[in-house]
């Protein structure tokens, strides 16, 4: 009567159903497996999650100004100016030499762009500035996802370094796999007019009076459209300058007989560089620094591909005196998270199977290994839905679940075993393994979850990197959870008595001596 109620009480319930249906299991494990990796392969993959900054940053030159001097006439006037706007959580200033910078972040949940409206509103208000202050510049921190950074140097001079320097950067946007490039660490080019204070007063001049000669000179500017029977003809004025030579043939008089004083003249006209205090040097030589990002689905390790296959093709055309290296390639220690999630997740799988090929079949052992990638590979299949990708985070957490995620399957597989060598046949065996053990296993598994849900909280920048790691580990756990109580079921439900043959036999001849010693040695010593 007891054989008799134990068997109706496993025909009834979700597991018994998927125990007794296994094309369902194996449909399931299939969705799981394959649309994992299909997913895998086409999921977003970044060094660090993608975020907004929500931080806006006003600037505000001040030239030859100390940095005392910055904070009472720029900083001060700033900070009052934006300390009541709503949605603000923190304003921090920076004095330097000859500039003021001041950072406002944002509450999470409001609009970066009408905090940046409204911040350029109160500021276009104030009319304190000093008369030497230049105008403030408003700006919505971007978060650029730089990848590679090269550093093109030599024993050159500035000119040649930063015209080779654009020349490998537009080399870098011809392939396909890189979109954005940019320069740093370089000064912007500039043209300085110098005229001597004597030639001002020889041609009854000023300097105000040549600088506006040359605003209303250079310019393109469209005028326009005249109309005719052959269609529309554009009136653009096309009068922009752009090197010293060209500024040197603009007139600044002209007489009543067509005679011209042009600028070049009276001037000293020199193509240049701005003034600043940096200065870019590698291994010991002047240096222009290359900067490649990723965009959109690139991932970093084509982008960096691409990059250095560029860099040894550009390395054998250069002329003497000039190279370029790799500088700083984050895609490297992507590389390194990635392998290490591997190699683990080999080595834990291998172990797992060894194991408990060891101490109890291995044809269980097996399906309880697969545990690992089934999880795995399921779970790529939801992170993008979610907003999650591959990235340092991420695989971070994929590396803490390893040593977890086949925990509930292991205990599933004990249990089934067990009943197994009570004589039960294998349909029975793992139906009620697993009934026995779905309540615990059920509660292990979500406290497991309960311990990373509060990282969802964390506020600010690092709530916003941190959301990866609980994402990754639900749904891990998730994906093991069902695994272990419907699909381990029903492959372990299906086995059949078979005799093996050749080596197969010889090593479960040995397997079975040692584990039938193994367990005499737990009766004999151990439980006593």
């Amino acid at each position: 009567m007891a054989k008799k109620d134990s068997s109706l009480q496993a025909a009834k319930g979700p597991i018994r159903w998927m125990a007794g249906h296994s094309v369902t299991a194996n449909l399931l494990m299939l969705v799981l497996l394959v649309g994992g990796f299909y997913s895998g392969l086409r999921i977003k993959q970044e060094v660090f999650p993608e975020f907004e900054l929500d931080m806006v940053t006003l600037t505000v030159p001040y030239p030859g100004a100390s940095p005392q001097e910055v904070e009472r006439g720029i900083l001060l006037a700033i900070e009052e100016a934006v300390e009541g706007l709503e949605g603000i959580e923190k304003v921090t200033s920076r004095a330097s030499e000859g500039a003021g910078t001041v950072t406002v972040e944002m509450l999470e949940g409001e609009d970066i762009q009408r905090l940046g409206q409204d911040i350029k509103s109160e500021i276009d208000r104030i009319s304190s500035f000093p008369e030497e202050a230049e105008d403030p510049q408003v700006t919505i921190v971007a978060r650029k996802r730089f990848v590679v950074s090269l550093a093109l140097y030599g024993d050159q001079d500035e000119r040649v370094l930063r015209e080779f320097a654009e020349h490998v950067r537009e080399r870098l946007l011809q392939a396909p796999e890189i979109t954005q490039v940019s320069l740093s660490s370089v000064r912007n080019f500039e043209i300085s007019i110098e005229v001597a204070q004597n030639t001002l007063r020889a041609y009854n001049l000023t300097l105000n009076e040549i600088a506006q000669r040359i605003r209303q000179a250079s310019v393109e500017l469209p005028a326009g459209a005249i109309k005719t029977d052959g269609g529309d003809i554009l009136v653009r004025m096309k009068e922009r300058r752009d090197f010293g030579r060209e500024f040197g043939q603009l007139p600044i008089i002209t007489t009543s007989d067509g005679t011209q004083l042009l600028l070049e003249d009276i001037a000293t006209i020199k193509d240049g560089f701005e003034e600043t205090d940096h200065l870019s040097t590698y291994n010991g030589q002047p240096a222009v620094l290359i900067e490649v990002y990723r965009i959109g689905e690139q991932t970093p390790l084509t982008v960096s591909n691409a990059v250095r296959r560029i860099v040894t093709e550009l390395n054998q055309t250069l002329p003497d005196g000039l190279s370029i290296d790799v500088r700083n390639d984050r895609s490297e220690i992507y590389q390194q998270r990635l392998n290490l999630m591997l190699k683990n997740g080999f080595l834990g799988l291998g172990l797992v199977f060894i194991l408990l090929a060891l101490f109890l079949e291995p044809r269980l052992a097996f399906w309880v290994s697969l545990g690992i990638p089934r999880s795995f590979l399921g779970s790529l299949l939801f992170l993008p839905l979610v907003g999650a990708s591959i990235n340092m985070v991420s695989l971070f957490a994929f590396i803490v679940t390893l040593g977890i995620v086949v925990d509930d399957a292991i205990v599933v597989g004990e249990n089934v075993f067990y009943h197994r060598q009570q004589n039960m046949p294998w349909f029975q065996a793992a139906v009620t393994g697993a009934r026995e053990i779905a309540v615990p296993v059920t509660f292990s598994v979500l406290t497991n979850m309960v311990a990373f849900m509060p990282m969802f909280f964390i506020p600010g920048i690092m709530g916003k990197v941190f959301i990866q790691i609980p994402v990754v580990v639900i749904s891990v756990f998730s994906i093991s959870l069902v695994e272990s109580l419907f699909i381990l079921p029903a492959h372990l439900g299906h086995q059949k008595v078979r005799t093996a043959y050749g080596v197969f036999a010889w090593l479960e001849k040995k397997q079975q001596r040692f584990s039938r010693a193994f367990l005499n040695s737990i009766d004999r010593y151990y439980r006593p």
